[in-house]
């Protein structure tokens, strides 16, 4: 216990939240917070935009099941992390973004940067509010920690004055808070999930819909063998991609449409009946389907649509006491073979394009040859419209691979600040930015940041000189000559990145393709591989409202 100032005593209390990495972007507001950090063992790691500071926040809290932490300075320092913040907010992922303010003394009379960043911040948090004492900072640190991880995980905004930031305090006379353990999870009630099961064990078609908070679940990494039990069609999508081994003969990806349409019993976990599942509406589900919804958020169970059984819970441990209720396992062979065959002749049509030989690359073909390099530990990061929409189909993730995409806000730009967690966070990993032409252009000089404190990451880019999702749908509707604010360049963005201290590389035919991606997996700094792709139906029809 020793007396210290204030940016200490905050460092010392993430410290003890387990925080070894604070994404920032310099502010004078903001400083002694470094200060501590390098007293504490913390590292600092700097971006050029702080809307790159919290995406790698989210990103690290993707990565690690803890949350991630940013610095930003005042004013337009917090102004710019709001996209960041609102993307974890949507996505349900915890992290901690600490903003400077000018001193308390000199509140409301116009000091530099001063606004109300509290009220400014409170629809897109948790919690958000100012600290207000240099004795109580430790205090709210903890407080931040625990809010941004109980019932639904999401941000927390802490505004830290100057003074409260620099003036000095004793350690041994601040509040007796700590952490806690783990954060708690609310477990399903008997009586749900005996319904539940009533409803399983009477089914012909049943189908299960794993979403992203199984990521937070106590019990995520038994998920595999549970949901095994229940011998029925699986979906993941978001954070739950990879909970099954790609080669699973209950998982499935291409055929959630045909399977829902038909199913008489869907299991829905930890995913809202959102755009992404059409709202749990005709004619992309079964009118006379019973539904079990289980979510962490109380409020989210029923809406959109009726549903037969609630169950407010975590989804790990919801799954696991439904498997316990039923008893054996469950299997449903012919419909299992059925919702396959529907499968299989979806992905048929995939193949032509995987196995192209034409130049410039087709997109499938890209992803597939990505594919084939990346290791069981690896992380690849979506970054943008059509071409991440088609390696999510593509690519065949399973854990500890992780898929990290920015969720149902759909922010482009994240790509970079997940990419800086991920390998900071898993630094013996290939860490993977599939990204857009579109979105690189978002935060490009990232790649500063990256090669200067020497993160390598490996991006790939899909070329395809427009912003092509929008661009589809508005050429359709509106004709050739109208579509505007759409249509791009095959920029050289290869050459950015070299600028910026890494490697690039600009591929436009298939046979350059292979010897591109080894370099750049090989090389040890920041990489671009920039390709030039050829256009395809895949992803005709997909709507991008």
């Amino acid at each position: 216990m020793a007396f210290a100032h204030g940016g200490r005593l905050v460092a010392r209390a993430l410290k003890r939240h387990g925080t070894s990495h604070l994404f920032t972007l310099c502010g004078g507001h903001i400083q002694a917070i470094y200060d501590g950090c390098l007293d504490e063992g913390i590292r600092v790691v700097d971006v050029r935009h702080e809307q790159t500071a919290g995406h790698a926040a989210d990103g690290w809290a993707r990565m690690t099941g803890k949350p991630g932490v940013c610095a930003v300075t005042a004013g337009p320092g917090v102004t710019d992390v709001v996209t960041a913040v609102a993307n974890a907010q949507r996505a349900q992922v915890p992290m901690i973004c600490i903003g400077g303010a000018g001193p308390k003394a000199y509140s409301d009379m116009g000091s530099l940067q001063d606004m109300d960043h509290v009220s400014l911040m409170r629809s897109i948090t948790k919690w958000s509010v100012q600290v207000p004492e240099t004795r109580r900072l430790a205090e709210y640190v903890d407080a931040a920690f625990r809010v941004a991880q109980s019932n639904v995980p999401g941000p927390v905004f802490l505004e830290m004055p100057l003074d409260i930031l620099m003036n000095g305090g004793d350690d041994a006379e601040m509040p007796a808070t700590a952490p806690l353990d783990a954060p708690p999870r609310p477990g399903p009630d008997a009586r749900a999930i005996a319904q539940a099961a009533a409803l399983l064990r009477g089914a012909k078609r049943p189908a299960l819909l794993v979403g992203a908070q199984v990521r937070w679940s106590p019990v995520r990494e038994e998920l595999a063998s549970i949901l095994e039990r229940f011998g029925a069609p699986v979906y993941l999508n978001g954070m739950a991609r990879g909970a099954l081994p790609h080669g699973h003969p209950l998982l499935f990806s291409r055929s959630r449409r045909f399977a829902l349409q038909q199913a008489d019993v869907v299991v829905v976990l930890g995913t809202p009946f959102d755009f992404r599942v059409d709202y749990g509406r005709t004619p992309t589900w079964n009118p006379d389907a019973k539904i079990v919804q289980v979510d962490l958020d109380a409020s989210e169970l029923g809406r959109n649509r009726r549903i037969d059984v609630a169950v407010h819970s975590d989804s790990g441990l919801a799954l696991g006491a439904l498997a316990e209720e039923l008893g054996g396992t469950l299997s449903f062979p012919e419909w299992v073979k059925t919702v396959r065959a529907d499968e299989d002749k979806r992905r048929a049509k995939m193949e032509a394009e995987i196995g192209s030989d034409a130049s410039p690359p087709n997109p499938l073909r890209v992803c597939a040859e990505l594919g084939k390099r990346l290791g069981p530990n690896d992380v690849v990061i979506g970054d943008g419209g059509d071409f991440v929409a088609t390696a999510a189909y593509v690519l065949k993730m399973q854990w500890p691979q992780i898929w990290m995409d920015p969720g149902p806000l759909g922010t482009l730009g994240v790509g970079p600040g997940y990419a800086m967690a991920a390998k900071l966070a898993r630094p013996e990993a290939n860490v993977v930015l599939v990204y857009g032409d579109g979105s690189f252009g978002l935060h490009a000089l990232e790649f500063e940041a990256l090669a200067r404190q020497d993160i390598p990451v490996v991006a790939v880019i899909g070329n395809d000189a427009g912003w092509t999702q929008i661009r589809r749908g508005q050429v359709d509707i509106y004709g050739e000559p109208r579509a505007v604010a759409t249509a791009l360049d095959y920029t050289r963005y290869d050459k950015v990145v070299e600028a910026c201290g890494g490697r690039g590389f600009w591929v436009d035919t298939v046979e350059a393709l292979g010897p591109a991606l080894d370099e750049a997996f090989a090389c040890k700094k920041p990489a671009c591989v920039n390709v030039k792709i050829a256009k395809s139906d895949f992803r005709k029809g997909a709507i991008s409202v």
